[in-house]
Formats: structure tokens, C-alpha cells, sequence
């Protein structure tokens, strides 16, 4: 496992906070909780489940993006599946009221310093992908971005009274480098053995200090081949020539940006999971699309990439691994059959909406033998 996971560390008990959040985060949440169910009673998982508010829903009841409950309750749990937060109504808030700054206080409360974001292409989606099928046939790259440091969470920060100006401070130390940076290299030791660390050394004297540690911390670790690349060449490279990456480890801001690079690369944002996990396994897994208001509460929103999310809570934070293929091998069967949902490319006349796609992916489920 990604963080040195023992199952004698287990608990038979394993406690889920259900956060589903803005927007499409309610309806793409229901269909991934509802496997997580069924998988529940197949494999007698002893999965147990719990819901609170976040991001502006909160808000709307508590005045509060991230409510004392919520944190309380997603120290209590074991794994976290997050829906979406934010929307345009509530953009005009001030800063520490936007719904944004729960996923923000999430990361950093619990300390979910890992960012696992998986691009697999599946071989049923080539046409749906932005570039040439040459290009992203049999795509398998993982992105680790460092989550609860830079210039997200840099200080200080704010506006110069009196002035058009503001400012952030991208800030990162020696530790917070190294620890993701260990992260990234026993994950390359299960993969290809390749990994690249994107950075902006050329400019930022933050992008310096990260060469030098994630370069030195490369001794430790002799059977990977380490490579470095300036975040706007790692850019280029990930549309140009996809397939030359294995792992990817990079800062806050430029993982974010490479990420969803990346997520159009496997036909669409809806397809993109993720994991985001401490140094004890506790994690906390969301879609990488957002909540996308114009199409919540329409049944259009498409869920597997929670749906994938759920699968990654079950291998990365409670090392089941059986399950969690299984839930990838009904996604999988589900495309075959060439089913899609409205993102994707494909014949209309099988385009499912969420529910009808979940339902899909439970019924293939069943059928695994």
C-alpha cells in the first residue's frame, strides 16, 4: 500500500464519512455509497456509513463551510468519500466563507498531505479521449501532488490596504518535500520504476530547494530513475507524449493544473478519481471534477469517477483489495457494453444518466463470478 499499510493496523469496524456536498456531489455520492453497500454485504466488509454537511450547503445551515460537527466526525471515521463543493452562489462570500476552504480545512486538519490521481484510460474509451488513440492507448500515469502545503496554504497572504494588489507566498520546507517525495518513490517501486518530479526552479527559488531534496532523497531509492521537468514543459509533454510518464510528483499548484490535464486524456473530468491520504491511511477520496451546478439535480452528472473514488477507499485505506477490483472490473464491463454517460463520446441511444449508469455497474457487479 501507498503509506507503509499494515492489515494488522485494521479494525473490523470500518467508519465512512459520506460528505456529498454542492452541486452533483449529492447525486454522484448516492450511486458510489450504494455500492460500497453492496460490496458491504457480498464480502461482509463491516463498512459502516455516516453523512455531514460541507462546502455551501453547509454554510446554508451552519453559516459555516466546514462545521465543527463535520470536522469532529471526519476525525472520528476511517475514510471519507467527498462529493463536490462550491458553485456560483456563493462566489461572492468572503474568502474564508467560500466553500472551497472546507476541502482546505479538511486536507490540513487531517493532515492528507498525498494526493493520488490515477489517469488509466480504459481500452472501451480510446475515441472518447482528446488526443490520438496512438497516443493514449494503454494509458497509466499517476499524478502525487503534495496537498497540504505551497501556495494554497502559504502565509502571508491578502490585499494591501488601499491598493489594487494581492499576494500569496508559496512556501514548502525540507520535511513537507521529503514526505511526499518518499511517497512518490515507493509508488514508482510498485509501477515502472520511472518517476518525474515537476518543478519551476528555473524561476522559484521553492522549485530550487525541491530539486535539491527530491534529488538527494533519489540515494534512497537506486532502483528508480528519477527525472526533473519545468512545470510548463511537463504541461506540453502531457498532451504531446502522455505515454512517457509512469509517476509524476509535484507541488500543490502544479499538481492541481497537471491533474486535469491529465483527466481529458482518459475522455473525460468525469472518469478522474482520487485519493488524498495521510501518513496513517486515513484518507479521504472525491471525484477531481467539480460540482458542476448547471446540470445538478438533473440526473445527467456522471458518477464513476466517485464510483472509482470508492474502489481506491477500499484498496488504499482498508487494503481490500478484491472489492475494489471487482468495482473496477463492473466499470470496465459496463464500457464494453458500450454504455456512457453524457460526457462521453458514444452512440446516444445508449447515453445513460447517474442513476441508470450505477445501476448498470451494480448489475455487472452481481454478475462477476
Amino acid at each position: 500500500m501507498p503509506l507503509g499499510f499494515s492489515m494488522k493496523e485494521m479494525k473490523d469496524n470500518k467508519r465512512i464519512l459520506v460528505l456529498p456536498g454542492d452541486g452533483i456531489g449529492p447525486e454522484v455520492c448516492k450511486e458510489a455509497t450504494t455500492i460500497l453497500e453492496l460490496v458491504n454485504e457480498i464480502h461482509s466488509l463491516n463498512l459502516s456509513f455516516s453523512e455531514a454537511l460541507v462546502g455551501g450547503s453547509a454554510y446554508e445551515a451552519t453559516g459555516e463551510p466546514l462545521p465543527q460537527d463535520t470536522l469532529k466526525a471526519a476525525r472520528e471515521s476511517d475514510a471519507i468519500l467527498l462529493g463536490a463543493v462550491g458553485g456560483p452562489k456563493w462566489d461572492e462570500l468572503d474568502y474564508q466563507y467560500r466553500p472551497e476552504r472546507a476541502l482546505l480545512g479538511l486536507r490540513s486538519e487531517l493532515d492528507l498531505f498525498a494526493n493520488f490521481r490515477p489517469a488509466i484510460l480504459s481500452k472501451y474509451l480510446t475515441s472518447s479521449s482528446s488526443l490520438k488513440a496512438n497516443k493514449v492507448e494503454n494509458l497509466d500515469l499517476l499524478i502525487i501532488r503534495e496537498l497540504t502545503g505551497g501556495i494554497y496554504f502559504g502565509e502571508p497572504r491578502g490585499r494591501t490596504e488601499g491598493k489594487k494588489e494581492a499576494f500569496n507566498t508559496m512556501i514548502y520546507n525540507q520535511d513537507e518535500i521529503e514526505r511526499i517525495g518518499r511517497v512518490a518513490f515507493e509508488a514508482a517501486q510498485k509501477r515502472n520504476k520511472n518517476l518525474c518530479s515537476v518543478d519551476k526552479a528555473n524561476v522559484l527559488e521553492v522549485s530550487v530547494l525541491w530539486r535539491e531534496v527530491i534529488t538527494e532523497l533519489s540515494k534512497e531509492y537506486p532502483d528508480v530513475r528519477l527525472s526533473h521537468m519545468l512545470v510548463d514543459n511537463a504541461a506540453m509533454q502531457l498532451v504531446r507524449e502522455p505515454k512517457q510518464f509512469d509517476v509524476i510528483v509535484t507541488g500543490n499548484l502544479f499538481g492541481d493544473i497537471l491533474s486535469d490535464i491529465a483527466a481529458m486524456m482518459t475522455g473525460s473530468i468525469g472518469m478522474l478519481p482520487s485519493a488524498s491520504l495521510n501518513s496513517e491511511n486515513k484518507g479521504m477520496y472525491e471525484p477531481v471534477h467539480g460540482s458542476a451546478p448547471d446540470i445538478a439535480g438533473k440526473g445527467l452528472a456522471n458518477p464513476l469517477a466517485t464510483i472509482l473514488s470508492a474502489a481506491m477507499m477500499l484498496r488504499y485505506s482498508f487494503g481490500l483489495d478484491k472489492p475494489a477490483t471487482q468495482i473496477e472490473m463492473a466499470i470496465d464491463k459496463t464500457l464494453e457494453q458500450g454504455f456512457r454517460t453524457y460526457d462521453l463520446e458514444g452512440s446516444e441511444e445508449q447515453k445513460l444518466g447517474t442513476r441508470e449508469i450505477g445501476q448498470k455497474v451494480i448489475d455487472n457487479l452481481q454478475n462477476l463470478k
